[in-house]
């Protein structure tokens, strides 16, 4: 049990980091600006996302979860001008976690739950209104 806990603090240390650097890094404001903005929340159930989008429309986003990573995808038309996307990679394979989406008021919000898994495969998200 003492080594589940050891573990366990590894891997706050590393959110942690991984949190740090996600701000610090200045590709991160620079994609806020020419992509859309995007702000990682923690809380003691799950890890959030939020992305900005004004202007688009529910049916403009794609989520992909992969191994280490989600990808936000959004287009407007079929313009190669007007798509756009953010990549967050995370600490962790982020496919083995429950993830759900909520989009409202020109706010996408992923949520990825910390102590709910699932099977481990590269999926679309479905998301709600």
């Amino acid at each position: 049990m003492v080594h589940g806990k050891k573990e366990q603090l590894l891997k706050v240390d590393d959110i942690e980091r991984w949190l740090e650097n996600y701000f610090l890094d200045p590709l991160t404001s620079y994609l806020d600006e020419a992509a859309f903005r995007i702000d990682l929340f923690e809380t003691a159930e799950e890890y959030i996302i939020e992305a900005l989008l004004p202007a688009y429309r529910l049916q403009d986003i794609e989520i992909i979860l992969e191994t280490n990573n989600i990808s936000i995808r959004v287009s407007k038309g079929s313009s190669e001008h007007n798509r756009k996307q953010r990549n967050i990679p995370f600490p962790f394979p982020v496919i083995e976690h429950e993830v759900t989406a909520a989009f409202h008021d020109e706010v996408l919000e992923v949520f990825i739950a910390k102590n709910k898994l699932c099977a481990g495969i590269i999926r679309k998200v479905l998301i709600v209104q």
